[in-house]
């Protein structure tokens, strides 16, 4: 059992000022809702796993190599399982550390849509709607082509989290996007 939703995202607060950092923990916890209801699995935990990720990103992001460092303690302070620890410092794996490898749907799942989830939201931002209402995977597709746009985003983490889970990476990209559109008002792309 998780500590719930308004407990983790104070916590995500106390530790994250930015609005961009809040607004992409709420579009990776609205993607690990949706999957954890597709995994039939609990969304209310997995969705605290999507929000508490970064938690510590704000204060490593000056030193990348110590991100998820900083996060394990503060979340068994806090409380959290040892599943959810796990979980946040897995989804830095094969990028700043090689420790923690993705195991469980959960922490597979984290690894996938982290970087996917601000590669969707990118694309949604240039697109003349600015919305995720109208937007489909093979918009997503297309700009995944073009290396220079948010070049920021490791797309071989994504491919690589496809892979993980077994499943074609346009699905992986279709679920994100309809997965976000239930919190496209509280991340800035109802349009």
């Amino acid at each position: 059992m998780t500590k719930d939703r308004e407990y983790a995202l104070a916590l995500l607060k106390q530790h994250n000022t930015e609005e961009m950092h809040v607004k992409h923990a709420l579009a990776v916890e609205a993607a690990m809702r949706h999957f954890a209801v597709k995994y039939g699995e609990d969304p209310d935990a997995w969705g605290v796993v999507g929000l508490l990720h970064d938690i510590d990103w704000e204060e490593t992001m000056a030193d990348p190599q110590r991100h998820t460092e900083k996060a394990l303690p503060w979340l068994r302070e806090a409380g959290y399982p040892e599943s959810v620890v796990r979980a946040v410092r897995s989804h830095a794996w094969g990028l700043l550390q090689e420790d923690v490898k993705p195991e469980s749907p959960m922490e597979k799942v984290l690894y996938a849509i982290d970087e996917l989830t601000g590669f969707v939201v990118a694309v949604a931002l240039v697109r003349p709607s600015k919305s995720l209402g109208d937007m489909e995977g093979k918009s997503v597709k297309k700009k995944w082509k073009d290396k220079a746009f948010a070049r920021g985003v490791d797309r071989d983490v994504i491919a690589k989290g496809a892979e993980l889970l077994g499943v074609p990476l346009d699905s992986l990209i279709e679920d994100t996007i309809v997965a976000l559109r239930p919190v496209a008002k509280e991340i800035g792309l109802e349009g």
